[in-house]
């Protein structure tokens, strides 16, 4: 079987991995297609603290080949999304809904696949980066046959991490204001999702011009080159204190919401700058453990802004991921315009050389 290995060191395409068989509540998945995304590019350059040598890939979709002997809710032929988390499905968090803050999502590796005689890890609980994949049977979303399988792969993280933000850990409402700091597979999804609940002005921000177009097809009403010394100025000249000023008391003035999709220092700085009284900087992108960022005080305490953090878009698979697709199916969201170019699974450097020189927005290996 063929698949791509990090062995602590380097990535490489391997043909030879085997896989052990299904537990009782497991699910065997041919993958048809997988997204490449900055996590896995993160992994393969050895930035997260989890054990090597694994299989790569974490947002998958396919079609289930064998399930274990407790699996009742999917079967052999039907297409699935496979979702990265885990849960256990019983503790408090899983029962109420939220399953990203279920301790059992972290640290659950294990190593099903083998090469050459070696145990080697799962990546993400996933490992999308081989043919075939073991994952537990609540990954398992299953989706209509009619859904292209190189669209759906981008749901399984890309499209509910921008979402979910703001489907779940945001209140978006109707008529309000959003910057989205990062135009890549997750910012757009933030765009898109802003549009469906009705926010009136989505500005996108990006260090890449030729995003524009791109980040206005998804519903954004105004491009901001990040290039710019004054991308805080040009933020509240769009959404200004009143009719004569910029900026009002306490930084008043600006959006009532700011998606900080890179998680860079600089960005998060720049989008609590960028709030009106009482907004909310919401951090989705990733990343070092010890990276810091900072900001003024005042910018929270006088007027109830806040800055808050989100993982895998606070979604409960089967709940958001049959949502998302109904949404697609009705025509309210894009998820075909999302792939940029598919590569096959053996031109994957190929694929990683395009999202990290920004030219392709989303890239999907197929099998």
């Amino acid at each position: 079987m063929r698949g791509i290995v990090f062995d602590g060191t380097k990535t490489e395409f391997v043909d030879g991995l085997t896989l052990r068989a299904p537990g009782p509540r497991d699910v065997i998945v041919e993958i048809a297609a997988a997204g490449l995304c900055h996590s896995d590019i993160s992994y393969m350059h050895g930035l997260y603290p989890v054990p090597s040598p694994g299989v790569c890939g974490h947002e998958g979709a396919g079609v289930v080949v064998e399930v274990g002997n407790a699996v009742t809710h999917v079967e052999p032929g039907d297409h699935v999304i496979i979702a990265t988390l885990a849960a256990c499905g019983f503790c408090d968090r899983c029962a109420d809904g939220h399953p990203t803050g279920c301790r059992q999502t972290l640290a659950n590796w294990s190593q099903p696949f083998t090469l050459d005689g070696e145990p080697i890890y799962n990546f993400a609980a996933t490992s999308a980066f081989a043919e075939r994949t073991v994952v537990r049977d609540v990954q398992c979303v299953k989706i209509p046959d009619d859904v292209p399988l190189t669209s759906a792969a981008l749901v399984g993280c890309g499209v509910v991490t921008g979402m979910g933000a703001v489907f779940n850990r945001a209140n978006v409402k109707r008529g309000q204001s959003a910057a989205v700091f990062g135009v890549g597979g997750v910012g757009l999804n933030v765009i898109q999702a802003l549009k469906v609940q009705g926010a009136t002005t989505i500005i996108a921000i990006d260090t890449e011009s030729k995003k524009e177009a791109l980040a206005k097809q998804f519903g954004a009403t105004h491009f901001i080159d990040g290039n710019r010394d004054d991308v805080v100025v040009a933020i509240g000249e769009l959404t200004p204190w009143n009719t004569e000023l910029v900026r009002g008391p306490f930084n008043g003035g600006g959006v009532n919401w700011a998606f900080d999709c890179v998680a860079n220092p600089a960005v998060t700085f720049n989008a609590l700058e960028s709030l009106d009284w009482e907004g909310t900087v919401v951090v989705i992108g990733v990343s070092g453990q010890t990276t810091e960022f900072h900001g003024l005080y005042g910018r929270l305490t006088q007027v109830d802004r806040g800055i808050i953090g989100c993982r895998y878009g606070t979604i409960s698979p089967h709940r958001d991921i049959p949502k998302i697709i109904e949404l697609y199916l009705r025509g309210d969201v894009l998820l075909d315009e999302l792939v940029s170019q598919t590569f096959p699974v053996e031109q994957w450097e190929s694929a990683v050389q395009g999202l990290e020189s920004g030219t392709v927005a989303r890239g999907v290996l197929t099998f």
